[in-house]
């Protein structure tokens, strides 16, 4: 049994699928493979850190990967702007994925300190 709704996974799996998109048609115009395989690389670890947190073998833990996959959020909310910036990618694609990164990025602060506060209650 996990600790995470099914909803916030199927969302994280859904901005990991968006972050590949972009990422691809980063790699279409030929730019930096480094950048496209850094949009990979911390997109997809978002949903899988977010992943590993729903199995985690205690509240520690749960906040440890939670932490992770927020910092991988801001890793790629950064990418993203880099190419919206370089013109990669049009600013008008990215609006949409940018406002989910940021609400995931509270969703995920607001998560862990809610484990954090139930914690230091007991």
């Amino acid at each position: 049994m996990g600790r995470l709704k099914d909803e916030f996974l199927e969302r994280v799996e859904s901005f990991a699928d968006r972050v590949c998109d972009v990422a691809d048609a980063v790699d279409r115009l030929c730019k930096s493979r480094r950048v496209v395989d850094q949009m990979y690389g911390a997109g997809t670890a978002v949903a899988a850190n977010a992943f590993e947190a729903d199995e985690a073998l205690s509240r520690a833990d749960f906040c440890k990967c939670l932490g992770i996959a927020g910092k991988e959020l801001s890793e790629t909310r950064y990418w993203l702007r880099l190419a919206g910036r370089r013109g990669w990618v049009s600013g008008r694609r990215l609006i949409a994925i940018q406002a989910e990164g940021a609400e995931l990025k509270k969703i995920l602060g607001a998560i862990i300190a809610n484990t954090r506060r139930s914690g230091a209650a007991r």
